[in-house]
Formats: C-alpha cells, sequence, structure tokens
C-alpha cells in the first residue's frame, strides 16, 4: 500500500467547504494530504485553530515549543512552516535557533526553560515530570494554560508524526530547514 495522495488545490478546497476548513488550510500541503480523511482533517483544524488563535499559552512559548519539536523529531515541514510563523509574530530568529540545544544556552529564562524541559520530557517519556510541571505551574500560574500548554505540546508532537509518517513535502518554492538549511542529525 502507498501513502495516501496529495488532493490538488481544487479538490482540497472543496473538501475543505465540506468540514468548515477554511480555503487557505486547503493550499497547504498537509491539509492537501489530511482532506483525504475530511472528518479528521476537521476534528485537527479545530485543535490547530483553537491553539493558534483563541489560544492562552503565550504565542512565543507555543512557537518555540513547535520548533523544539520540529528540531528534536526532524520534522522538516514543522520547522519550515513554523520558521515563517514563529518570525511574523516576532519571535526573535536567534531565540527559534537557540531551540536546537537550549540546554547548553543562557539565552532564555526560567518560564522559557521551563516550557522546553516540559517538551523535551514529553518526547523522550510521553509525559511532564511533575518537578516540570510545578516548574511550569510557578511561571504559568493558570490551570488552563498549564493545560493548554500540555495539549500544544502533544498537538505538535502528533502532528510532527504525522507529517513524516505521511511523507508531506514543503509547499513548492519553500526552501527547507529556514534560516541556515542546517537539518537535525536524526
Amino acid at each position: 500500500m502507498s501513502l495516501p495522495r496529495r488532493l490538488s488545490p481544487e479538490a482540497a478546497k472543496l473538501a475543505a467547504a465540506e468540514v468548515g476548513i477554511p480555503e487557505i488550510m486547503a493550499d497547504l500541503s498537509v491539509f492537501q494530504i489530511l482532506l483525504a480523511n475530511p472528518a479528521v482533517a476537521g476534528a485537527l483544524n479545530g485543535l490547530l485553530s483553537t491553539l493558534l488563535w483563541k489560544g492562552s499559552l503565550d504565542p512565543r512559548l507555543r512557537e518555540l515549543i513547535i520548533m523544539r519539536i520540529g528540531w528534536a523529531t526532524g520534522s522538516v515541514y514543522e520547522w519550515t512552516q513554523h520558521w515563517r510563523v514563529a518570525t511574523q509574530l516576532g519571535v526573535d530568529p536567534e531565540d527559534v535557533l537557540t531551540v536546537r540545544d537550549w540546554t547548553t544556552s543562557d539565552r532564555f529564562g526560567p518560564i522559557e526553560r521551563a516550557v522546553l524541559a516540559a517538551t523535551d520530557e514529553t518526547l523522550e517519556t510521553g509525559a511532564i515530570s511533575a518537578a516540570t510541571m510545578a516548574e511550569c505551574a510557578e511561571h504559568l500560574r493558570d490551570d488552563g494554560v498549564l493545560v493548554e500548554l500540555v495539549v500544544a505540546i502533544g498537538n505538535w508532537r502528533l502532528f510532527s508524526s504525522l507529517l513524516r509518517s505521511l511523507d508531506v513535502p514543503l509547499e513548492d518554492g519553500i526552501d527547507p530547514w529556514p534560516p541556515d538549511g542546517l537539518a537535525p542529525a536524526t
């Protein structure tokens, strides 16, 4: 059996409209593949929409999480797409690059270090330790934001897996691994 095929932009837009996915999302390679199952694509879009546009977690922290996951898992699509998102949101490019090896850098403060530790622990063990969760709670100070933190880490871990498993290609004309083309040794 082969991988699911990528729908044409026209077919993706029709399928997206049927499940309430904005047309702009149907232009993305990931949704052109996910829309082979419109119900699943719709559910994933709902979660993305909530986390990206309606969430309470600081967008800078969210993007650092995503970039760390993209780097640690070797997800070229995730890194490449969210490089643009992060920098458009005003995240300092040096901060984004620092997630590659954040544990050896003094660039981040306690809140970033706690959130990145939570991300790495989730990638390594599937859960955030009690000590790291307590550190996150000390800085985030809101149960709803803590829940969102866990969901955000899980969501972009899920996306990394599906992007790599479904071999989702970058959109035409997009260079991989910005800004320097350096990819992780995974």
